[in-house]
């Protein structure tokens, strides 16, 4: 062999040497065994984590399935274990690693898969939270309510719960800080008599007021708009109007005494609401660790599934007593026009 012949054999050696080290073999993607937590669990258990029975997670796997489908990429991430796994997210309030870790799914992965789990349940929002669109569904509404103790022409119940966020960096952190000292979302929501929400904002910092919420919404355009026939009950923090009426603060007869009482009594559902649904999804009693749009995002989604497991008569969790709020918001004195409409109400039906 020349010497020429030996420079080139050398020359190829070298250069095979340099393209193994700029791209070296990938190693072969491994994935961990998935198995259903519907095949896992008792049914007991399961419901116990998943906040949901058995039939109830089918259900949904069936309504919100198809828009998570995956490509085949990724270890084919499957739409039933997508949607079970935010649920055990958001109802039991696990670390994520550990429902990553329980799932089969890679920590980082617990995040996207809550964020698509959560738009998909978001785009149907029209279907499962609404107000009454015509008469004959308001007129069910207070039917439902007047039940209760016989309060009539109620067709909502309104209030707002603080649901708690990481601290908020920058020149607006402050703002989300609540009249209890820690940083929070005030979230508005107006439900019917069954517990369902009917309407939800879930986007003002925690230092906003209640009525300032209300007074902000496009649903008091709709109440001022005459497009409802009954109206609100509300507590002493929100403004006394026609279509909202509070508690009369410092009673003076019989009726204004009867009218309280059946006020708590009805007004209550809200109450009610908050516990259910923050008993159900744990998330939302001790707070979260996302980002500020994706809390916001989950909030709208778990109201609807609130909404869906009263169709689908879901059993109620149990309501702890620290899922109770207490108000402390300086009372508004009713005065105009919305305290003469309520003084005649009183007057005419108590």
């Amino acid at each position: 062999m020349s010497i020429r012949d030996i420079e080139s054999v050398e020359e190829v050696v070298f250069m095979d040497e340099i393209f193994d080290c700029e791209q070296p073999r990938r190693k072969k993607k491994s994935y961990r065994a998935r198995v259903s937590p519907l095949e896992m669990y008792s049914d007991a258990e399961f419901r116990r984590k998943y906040r949901f029975s058995k039939e109830g997670a089918i259900k949904l796997i069936d309504l919100f399935g198809a828009q998570l489908k995956s490509d085949g990429r990724g270890g084919k991430l499957s739409p039933d274990l997508q949607i079970l796994t935010a649920l055990r997210c958001w109802g039991r309030n696990e670390v994520q690693d550990d429902s990553a870790d329980l799932h089969g799914i890679s920590q980082q992965s617990i995040t996207n898969v809550c964020r698509r789990v959560a738009l998909s349940i978001v785009q149907k929002r029209q279907m499962y939270i609404r107000m009454p669109a015509n008469l004959d569904e308001e007129l069910q509404k207070m039917n439902m309510f007047s039940d209760i103790c016989g309060f009539r022409s109620v067709v909502g119940c309104i209030d707002c719960t603080h649901i708690r966020i990481p601290h908020v960096p920058g020149n607006e952190g402050h703002y989300y800080i609540n009249r209890k000292n820690f940083p929070s979302l005030n979230v508005q929501v107006v439900c019917d008599a069954s517990l369902k929400i009917m309407d939800i904002v879930a986007r003002w910092y925690g230092s906003a007021h209640d009525s300032r919420i209300f007074n902000e919404s496009a649903l008091k355009l709709k109440f001022e708009g005459g497009q409802f026939h009954g109206r609100l009950l509300g507590d002493s923090g929100y403004a006394c109007t026609p279509y909202l009426f509070t508690p009369v603060l410092r009673p003076r007869s019989r009726k204004e005494v009867r009218y309280n009482a059946m006020h708590v009594r009805t007004r209550n559902s809200v109450e009610r609401c908050f516990g259910v649904l923050k008993s159900r999804f744990r998330c939302l009693q001790t707070g979260f660790r996302n980002s500020l749009e994706n809390i916001k995002l989950y909030i709208v989604a778990l109201a609807i599934l609130h909404n869906i497991a009263i169709i689908f008569n879901e059993e109620e969790f149990l309501v702890e007593e620290e899922v109770v709020e207490e108000q402390e918001l300086q009372p508004i004195q009713a005065v105009g026009r919305g305290a003469a409409v309520r003084a005649a109400f009183i007057e005419e039906n108590f």
